[in-house]
């Protein structure tokens, strides 16, 4: 097993408050989609994967095509996404991506959150290149060979594949996500859901305490509305 299984298996899960902030977090994502190529998912590729995330993550049919249909009227307002990159407490580095309609409440709001928590919010490309960028695809492993997924993928880019569950991941870098969905799709193999996650380079150690405190500002971060995810290095 290589660094992506050690990442996911050290890695504190995100956990959603309740189920309406994944369903407005899974909004947001319908919108942007639909918004940068369109409301039919089988011409808008990014929009077929944001729709299998929701079908996993149980968001009701319904909601799931009323969601496409708001995101396609004129009025509907596109969200901006945007990185913020700063340091916790005792330099653990966090990177937090937003995605908002109103670009000067969510900067007010994530500074305040790491002033009032000791942490610092730093500039563009401060704390980004500590960490790597990278996509993954959940599949179901019946039927299917592990070590022949590696073997066949490993040409459209995927680094680690490892089983999870009753499931298979499938990890590459960033860049790569086009070309795995539309091979994966062209074999006709379910994706189940993918995503992207940022990896740190290396972990930070910190006390029992210290975690403590972290936490407390990652916590406060995440009840954000407009926050979609938060990345550190704090080691788990």
């Amino acid at each position: 097993m290589g660094r992506a299984f050690e990442f996911r298996k050290a890695r504190k899960l995100k956990r959603w408050s309740a189920m309406s902030k994944t369903f407005t977090r899974l909004g947001k994502d319908i919108v942007i989609s639909v918004k940068e190529n369109g409301p039919d998912p089988s011409t808008n590729s990014k929009l077929r994967a944001v729709i299998q995330n929701a079908k996993a993550a149980n968001m009701p049919k319904d909601n799931i095509e009323r969601a496409i249909i708001r995101a396609s009227e004129k009025n509907q307002e596109n969200y901006k996404e945007i990185l913020f990159e700063g340091y916790a407490p005792y330099g653990v580095a966090v990177l937090v991506e937003t995605a908002t309609d109103n670009n000067t409440r969510t900067v007010a709001n994530i500074r305040s959150y790491f002033n009032k928590h000791d942490g610092t919010l730093g500039t563009s490309g401060s704390v980004n290149f500590m960490f790597d960028h990278t996509c993954n695809f959940r599949i179901n492993k019946g039927g299917i060979n592990p070590d022949e997924i590696e073997l066949n993928f490993i040409d459209f880019g995927a680094e680690e594949v490892f089983i999870d569950g009753n499931d298979i991941l499938i990890y590459a870098p960033f860049e790569c996500f086009g070309e795995i969905q539309s091979e994966l799709e062209k074999r006709n193999i379910e994706i189940i859901s993918s995503g992207f996650d940022r990896m740190p380079n290396t972990f930070k150690e910190v006390a029992e305490a210290e975690k403590i405190e972290i936490e407390k500002l990652l916590e406060k971060i995440e009840k954000d509305d407009d926050v979609q995810n938060i990345y550190h290095s704090m080691k788990e």
